[in-house]
């Protein structure tokens, strides 16, 4: 599985390592990515999905069936 929030639909960023030099090579910048299983109350039943802690947040305000319909996703298929 790819380095990506099922929600959200963040990766990684391209960016540069900075020296004291200032000698610049690149680098991979990671989402902070989360494996958790959240409670579905419409399905009756826990979700795993690997999320993005700012997707955590979010899921939290709204609800996880508001969130995932806004990402058009089925929470049946996980």
């Amino acid at each position: 599985m790819s380095r990506r929030c099922q929600i959200t639909g963040k990766k990684a960023n391209n960016a540069f390592a900075v020296s004291h030099s200032h000698r610049r090579t690149k680098r991979l910048q990671q989402a902070n990515l989360q494996w958790k299983k959240v409670w579905w109350p419409q399905g009756k039943r826990w979700v795993r999905l690997r999320l993005s802690t700012k997707a955590l947040k979010t899921i939290q305000q709204k609800g996880l069936a508001a969130v995932a319909k806004e990402a058009g996703i089925d929470l049946n298929k996980f």
